[in-house]
């Protein structure tokens, strides 16, 4: 199921030589706007065109439970919250609602696998594969069929929003636990040892991390997983899942993709695995104060557009980069080049 994504690498010298050119005669010196040109080049590419735009961007912010959790030895706050945040979400009083009002992004929230049954409940898209996942001390969290039905429905739920006009998107994702999650994803891709990819989640103290460390140790070594699909069946959260299918079919529909913190990236540790072309559709917004995070982009060897020390996920660092991206588009579209503006060039 999860072959069936076609993802072509964003590769046309005719078109990237037209972009440089562009970018290079507006009125600044070469290379003066930095960074925010590199991302005028890519959004170009990814668009196949010399005007892009950025047309009803939106971010999908996935919630799922995690089997680990209920045990409370990995994560400072009750299971419980993860639906408490949902519910606050829905009704827009999160970090991620005010980004996203102050930015006009369009906010949708999933449940992929809540412990909790939001049914009669309307503000919230119903994706539930189940009532969280397993325990990953004692069994895979979930089936393959799971995995791949969450990995789908992540698919659907993008080209949706794709069909609706939609050609920026981001994601985001709230589960208590899932940083376990993602520090196992992230050990399992990058090789980086177990006890460097586990950080404090939602503010663990030194003696409660250490207990983290040991116990992910543990189930690392419990479970040999042998492929990018299993390893994300053993150690991953449906809103993970699904997050690598929206990031799969994002690029496979040429959308440009802005990743957000350490969850959202351990999910695109996965698409990549399974489709290395995958990062040319990704712009990396912001680095996250999990210690992890900075190792995902060494291995990726990907630069992000911010560090602001944030650490709370939801896509709030999406939301936060998001004007960056807006600036680069702006100014490639609209600033007068020497020619147009009668200023002498630097030829």
């Amino acid at each position: 199921m999860h072959m069936e994504f076609t993802i072509k690498p964003i590769f046309n010298n005719s078109l990237e030589a037209i972009l440089q050119n562009k970018i290079n005669t507006k009125t600044k010196p070469i290379g003066a706007l930095g960074v925010l040109e590199t991302v005028a080049l890519q959004i170009g590419m990814i668009q196949n065109t010399d005007q892009p735009s950025l047309n009803q961007s939106t971010i999908l912010v996935f919630a799922g439970d995690h089997g680990i959790a209920q045990k409370r030895e990995v994560n400072l706050y009750p299971q419980e919250v993860t639906a408490q945040m949902v519910y606050n979400f829905m009704n827009e009083g999160a970090a991620i609602n005010v980004f996203c009002k102050q930015h006009q992004i369009a906010l949708k929230i999933v449940d992929a696998g809540v412990n909790h049954d939001f049914e009669n409940t309307s503000g919230i898209i119903h994706a539930k594969i189940d009532y969280g996942t397993q325990n990953y001390q004692e069994k895979p969290a979930m089936t393959t069929e799971q995995c791949t039905e969450a990995i789908q429905k992540g698919a659907d739920l993008v080209t949706e929003t794709f069909n609706k006009g939609c050609n920026t998107i981001g994601f985001g994702e709230m589960g208590i636990g899932n940083t376990s999650a993602a520090s196992l994803l992230m050990s399992y891709f990058t090789k980086i040892p177990i006890a460097e990819c586990v950080g404090s989640g939602t503010g663990l103290d030194t003696s409660a991390i250490k207990i983290k460390q040991k116990i992910l140790s543990e189930v690392f070594q419990k479970h040999n997983p042998s492929s990018p699909l299993e390893a994300l069946t053993t150690f991953g959260g449906f809103e993970i899942a699904m997050i690598t299918g929206g990031i799969l079919k994002a690029a496979e529909l040429k959308m440009t993709v802005i990743i957000d913190g350490f969850i959202v990236t351990s999910a695109l540790l996965v698409a990549h695995a399974m489709h290395q072309n995958v990062l040319d559709y990704c712009i990396f917004a912001h680095t996250s104060e999990e210690q992890g995070h900075q190792k995902m982009y060494e291995f990726l060897d990907k630069k992000p557009l911010i560090n602001l020390g944030m650490r709370l996920g939801e896509g709030t660092g999406v939301a936060v980069a998001y004007p960056i991206i807006e600036s680069a588009v702006a100014f490639l579209n609209t600033m007068a080049s020497f020619e147009s503006a009668g200023v002498s060039g630097n030829d």
